[in-house]
């Protein structure tokens, strides 16, 4: 995999460190973004299944056409 060298605040890099429990920089912020892509994942699977029904009583309902 690429790998991808960034600047960021240090407050901030040990802020995140902190909350993830993590004592590397790298690994603390690979985590943040590794859930939060994780977190779009599920909130996209879970408007898909919401809106699977509609979808399904829109294709049903439709009258034949001819």
């Amino acid at each position: 995999m690429a790998k991808v060298n960034i600047s960021l605040d240090a407050e901030l890099v040990v802020e995140v460190m902190v909350l993830a429990g993590v004592g590397s920089p790298q690994d603390a912020v690979e985590a943040v973004v590794r859930d939060y892509i994780a977190r779009g994942h599920r909130t996209e699977a879970r408007v898909q299944r919401q809106d699977e029904p509609r979808r399904i009583a829109d294709t049903a309902e439709q009258p034949p056409q001819g």
